[in-house]
């Protein structure tokens, strides 16, 4: 059983029903950022999933210089602030460095660590001693079993809100492959750091795991200046996940994909969200029920 980690009134983990983690990509406009977290805490509200919104103020590892990364961290915090209070929901960003973390945190309800910085001690330490919920995104060149590491860095800091988020695993150039057996290891099977041999945490120690399904429909760097991506195969990969029993589903949504300013090729559109938690609400729910019996 993975652990419970508290985001304001919001339990994930534990057996809970799944959260869903959602928003675009990177902050574009404040009336948008508004809109669309609106949208979703209705979606999310008629059908009782929970929800943190999710848009990034900085975008620093864009492939292209030439790229847009958003309103910077000054006016990107200013407008997740007003989704916090104006919608009533709960807001996650990434941060980079060591100098952003104290000032994100002030507003942030979860601090997210970037993919490429997975395993920056520091920066993990640092967001660690916030306080807040630290989501970190799982490398792609990452096997499940190596994030313990990370895990002991932030539990190292007094810490136990963990949140390890699969984003997809590089499988040769331009490519990424989601193996659902990385959400079975890391919820349940996870290789210590100190003796290197397989087998269970002590209870309590897992760490919450979510699945980001439109990061793991990318295609790396495969369009030359900026990375491309199949958004058709989110609803598939997403629904793998709810089976294999993830505590979250992170999905970028955007009103318009193909007008993104990021990632306009694997955010998923808007209008097609609502079927999809139907059915992730449905898979998520049997798969629940079936552990809920075997641990009893």
């Amino acid at each position: 059983m993975t652990r419970t980690v508290k985001i304001g009134e919001i339990e994930m983990g534990g057996g809970r029903p799944f959260v869903l983690i959602a928003g675009p990509c990177v902050i574009e406009t404040e009336s948008m950022a508004l809109a669309v977290a609106g949208q979703l805490r209705r979606i999310t509200d008629g059908l009782s999933i929970p929800f943190i919104y999710k848009s990034s103020y900085d975008k620093a590892n864009r492939t292209s210089v030439d790229s847009a990364r958003g309103p910077g961290i000054a006016d990107g915090l200013r407008i997740l602030e007003k989704v916090r209070h104006e919608i009533g929901v709960p807001v996650l960003s990434d941060v980079h460095t060591i100098d952003e973390v104290n000032r994100a945190s002030r507003v942030l309800d979860v601090i997210q660590i970037p993919a490429f910085l997975c395993r920056q001690t520091d920066l993990l330490v640092a967001a660690a001693e916030t306080g807040k919920p630290v989501n970190v995104k799982k490398g792609q060149f990452l096997a499940p079993e190596d994030v313990m590491g990370i895990v002991e860095k932030i539990q190292s800091a007094g810490n136990d809100s963990v949140i390890i988020t699969e984003r997809g695993a590089s499988f040769g150039y331009h490519n990424l492959v989601v193996d659902l057996r990385s959400f079975v290891i890391m919820r349940t099977q996870l290789t210590t750091a100190k003796d290197g041999k397989p087998g269970p945490l002590p209870m309590g120690r897992h760490p919450a795991v979510v699945f980001d399904a439109t990061h793991s429909v990318q295609l790396p760097g495969a369009q030359g200046t900026f990375t491309g991506g199949d958004r058709r195969f989110i609803p598939y990969l997403a629904l793998g996940a709810a089976a294999a029993g993830v505590d979250g589903i992170f999905m970028e949504v955007h009103p318009d994909p193909p007008r993104a300013l990021c990632d306009a090729t694997n955010q998923l559109h808007l209008k097609d969200l609502p079927e999809l938690l139907e059915r992730l609400k449905a898979v998520d729910g049997l798969t629940k029920d079936w552990e809920r019996k075997n641990a009893e």
